[in-house]
């Protein structure tokens, strides 16, 4: 039984994990949002998140111990300079994970893992300031639409001709004209 055993082992001895774990940090920090599977992504968001959140602190203690986790000192650099400038005011839930779908090969399923604050289709409306709804009393609506409608001028259509056969062109022909006749007089 492994009761109390949080770690997801991900099918590969403990140095490889933590290798491995390290290496999509890195490359989380630099890419902002990998493709990877599922139970990879979940493992990741628990081993990058806490590290995300030592790089508020600017401190050479909390370097050196996101070092010893990441072992780049280029994602180190990135990650204190850049990322934990725009994600300074965020509480925590720095990652989040999207399903994608399974992949071809071995029908694994996949995700995607981003930066909450580097995405740009979620954040571009919440930039934005929210406009509240307020509802008009029925009255005043009723006569705003009274007031729209007597306004709108009448646009006269045109008749469209359509194509048909030889016929009844020739009783479209002899409408048109007798309809010609009419307007001179």
């Amino acid at each position: 039984m492994r009761h109390g055993k949080k770690i997801a082992h991900l099918g590969r001895k403990t140095a490889h994990r933590s290798y491995m774990l390290a290496n999509m940090a890195c490359s989380l920090i630099e890419h902002k949002s990998i493709n990877t599977t599922v139970a990879k992504a979940k493992a990741l968001k628990r081993y990058i998140e806490p590290l995300i959140t030592k790089s508020k602190t600017d401190s050479t203690h909390n370097r050196r111990i996101v070092f010893s986790y990441l072992k780049d000192k280029y994602a180190v650099t990135e990650l204190f300079r850049d990322v934990s400038v725009k994600i300074g005011d965020r509480p925590g839930g720095y990652t989040r994970v999207i399903k994608l779908g399974n992949r071809l090969g071995d029908n694994a399923s996949m995700a995607m893992i981003e930066l909450v604050d580097y995405n740009t289709i979620y954040n571009s409306n919440t930039d934005s300031s929210k406009k509240k709804r307020r509802r008009s009393k029925s009255k005043s609506s009723s006569v705003i639409e009274d007031a729209v409608i007597e306004e709108t001028p009448v646009v006269e259509e045109t008749p469209v001709v359509e194509e048909t056969n030889s016929s009844d062109a020739s009783n479209i022909e002899n409408k048109e004209s007798n309809s010609s006749n009419i307007e001179e007089k």
